[in-house]
């Protein structure tokens, strides 16, 4: 196994216009990584849900703030943490029925929200949410490395 190590901040204002940064910014941590490519767009896809959570729900009625990404990649793992100031969301509430959200039912019924958290834990390997009123939120989304063989 090599040393890859890779580590990462980038830290912009919570708008729509910079998801394609937050994306720019992964692409580029995910080439100087081992992430294999199937894992890739994985990542990105969940990291986006996360940061356009965040833009759309997290600032809501606030005044203007910032979402930080943090990525922190090596040879066993792909690891990104998002951390923000907006209001923070209950993940515990119907948790288990979203784990195991009937997505065509969810999509017939006409109901297009919700999603996010569905999509990340479905392709990440770990999502942890942290948060205390008035500090710091913070997303963690891992994915494991497999060694082929």
């Amino acid at each position: 196994m090599s040393d890859s190590h890779v580590t990462d901040r980038l830290e912009v204002e919570a708008e729509t216009r910079n998801l394609a940064v937050v994306r720019e910014f992964l692409h580029a941590a995910i080439k100087r990584s081992v992430l294999p490519n199937g894992d890739a767009n994985k990542v990105v896809l969940a990291v986006d849900e996360a940061v356009a959570n965040t833009i759309q729900h997290g600032y809501e009625g606030m005044e203007r703030g910032n979402v930080e990404v943090l990525i922190d990649a090596d040879d066993q793992s792909f690891r990104v943490r998002i951390r923000d100031n907006g209001v923070s969301y209950d993940t515990a509430s119907g948790s288990a029925e979203k784990a195991e959200l009937d997505l065509q039912a969810h999509i017939a019924s006409g109901n297009k929200r919700g999603l996010g958290l569905f999509i990340m834990r479905k392709v990440m390997d770990e999502v942890r949410y942290t948060s205390r009123e008035g500090e710091v939120n913070e997303l963690t989304l891992v994915k494991y490395i497999k060694v082929p063989g």
